[in-house]
């Protein structure tokens, strides 16, 4: 180890920058995020260093170093870009035993400032000792990515809690095993989501004794790109005991669960084993009455074709507390992947979502609104009923030379893209396979210049059935 890692308290510490520019007010930046009393020196101060000293934020003591403006400092930082003046605060600082840092220069520097991920109070750094700067920056980067934003409040509201969690339990294993099942539970959902006052409760009531229920986190998995994912939906995936997902959840989204959670396919596929959306609304319920945190996945949103909002009304009858994560719906991710613009300005000016599956007894789509032009349709599980959304459309007044694309399996490596004209989607439809996203519009024209994903192969055509086929290499 070379350097010893350690958290300085630096509150009304003197400390003092040497030079004026953007990197060492960036520095200085972070020494008063810290609470230190910071004084420069420089002889030319950047914006907002002058800023700075005429808020009374930082001392100026002047533009000139000596070694004797270091006595009584407690560290000090060196970014003059003169190798000289870098030189002489460094040997200065060392004959006092100050701690020193100069900027760019590993060899002249007693203490390094590491890349910094800061969840106040939770604080993690990370250095490369000096040797790879930017390689330690990018590992900052990917923790940032793990680590939830709440984690602070969650440890202050737990620092609060200590002392009284002492006088109820009075074991410390037994206080480590509280302390573990809160923060994995649902004392840290409930932090996440800003009902601190309800996070308070959780915490009383388990240092009680009291079993508290489970809960049920909605989550949309995106179309299948698993980078499509939001970082809470791959919080709430690592936490979960059991999982019960939908056929459309792709296999790059599932190996991201927890390796030891239950796994529970409630999926609906034609032709396939389906389970009844009541059954499914009783396993949600059933799994969280056992005090187990759920995770529902579904493919693309929840919210958008997903019946999600059918589970929660179950949920809330049932009494079970739940939370939403949303997802990138399949309209936005496939059609994007695709490079083909929902709107645009020459060729569409709304956007409609429509779903080709509608219950028995329900009412039938508005097909004069949905034929209208100057308009994009994106129909979700349409590929069955293809033939008469052809038919509908053109007899509802779209041109039948209006331009279509399925796009199959959309944001994942085996990406499928056929193309065509409306009066030819029927026939279109029969060389794709589910789960498709048929789309009607102008803006499908834009996909030859627009597509970026993947290796495409274009073939054109003059007939409305024969397809132009776009697929990954």
């Amino acid at each position: 180890m070379e350097y010893l890692p350690i958290f300085a308290d630096l509150k009304r510490r003197p400390c003092l920058v040497v030079g004026g520019g953007d990197i060492a007010w960036r520095k200085a930046k972070m020494l008063l995020s810290a609470g230190a009393d910071v004084r420069v020196i420089a002889d030319e101060l950047s914006p907002d260093f002058q800023y700075a000293i005429e808020t009374k934020q930082v001392a100026y003591i002047g533009g000139e170093f000596s070694p004797e403006h270091l006595n009584g400092i407690f560290l000090a930082i060196a970014a003059t870009g003169r190798k000289a003046i870098n030189a002489l605060v460094y040997q200065s600082a060392n004959q006092r035993q100050v701690l020193v840092n100069v900027v760019d220069d590993t060899q002249r520097c007693s203490f390094i400032i590491p890349s910094i991920i800061d969840r106040s109070p939770i604080m993690v750094a990370v250095s490369s000792s000096g040797r790879a700067p930017v390689l330690a920056r990018l590992v900052r980067e990917q923790l940032e990515a793990l680590l939830p934003q709440h984690l602070g409040r969650m440890a202050e509201i737990a620092g609060g809690f200590r002392s009284r969690l002492a006088t109820k339990v009075r074991s410390f294993s037994a206080r480590r095993r509280f302390w573990e099942q809160a923060f994995s539970g649902r004392f840290a959902s409930l932090v996440a989501t800003g009902q601190e006052a309800q996070a308070q409760q959780e915490l009383e009531q388990l240092s009680s004794g009291i079993e508290t229920a489970g809960e049920v986190a909605l989550i949309g998995a995106g179309p299948g790109d698993a980078g499509l994912l939001t970082l809470r939906a791959l919080q709430l995936m690592q936490q979960a005991d059991v999982v019960l997902y939908d056929y459309l959840v792709s296999d790059e989204v599932m190996v991201l669960v927890r390796r030891d959670a239950e796994l529970v396919c409630v999926g609906k596929k034609a032709g396939f084993h389906s389970v009844p959306q009541e059954k499914t609304n009783q396993l949600i319920v059933q799994y969280a009455a056992q005090g187990k945190r759920v995770v529902r996945l579904k493919g693309g949103d929840p919210f958008v074709f997903g019946r999600g909002g059918e589970e929660l009304e179950v949920l809330f009858d049932a009494g079970i507390p739940f939370q939403v994560v949303p997802g990138v719906t399949a309209a936005a991710g496939a059609t994007a992947y695709a490079g083909i613009p929902l709107t645009h300005r020459d060729y569409a000016q709304t956007a409609m979502f429509v779903t080709g599956h509608l219950k028995s007894d329900g009412s039938a789509l508005d097909w004069s609104t949905l034929a209208r032009g100057n308009q994009t349709l994106v129909i979700y599980m349409g590929l069955m009923n293809s033939a008469d959304i052809q038919q509908q459309l053109i007899a509802h007044g779209r041109d039948e030379t209006t331009p279509v694309a399925i796009i199959e399996r959309g944001t994942q490596q085996t990406q499928k893209i056929l193309k065509g004209q409306l009066s030819g989607l029927a026939e279109l439809a029969k060389q794709a396979a589910s789960p498709s996203l048929i789309v009607v519009g102008e803006v499908v024209t834009l996909s030859e210049k627009l597509h970026w994903f993947g290796k495409q192969e274009q073939h054109l055509h003059n007939g409305s059935v024969e397809p132009s086929v776009v697929k990954l290499a």
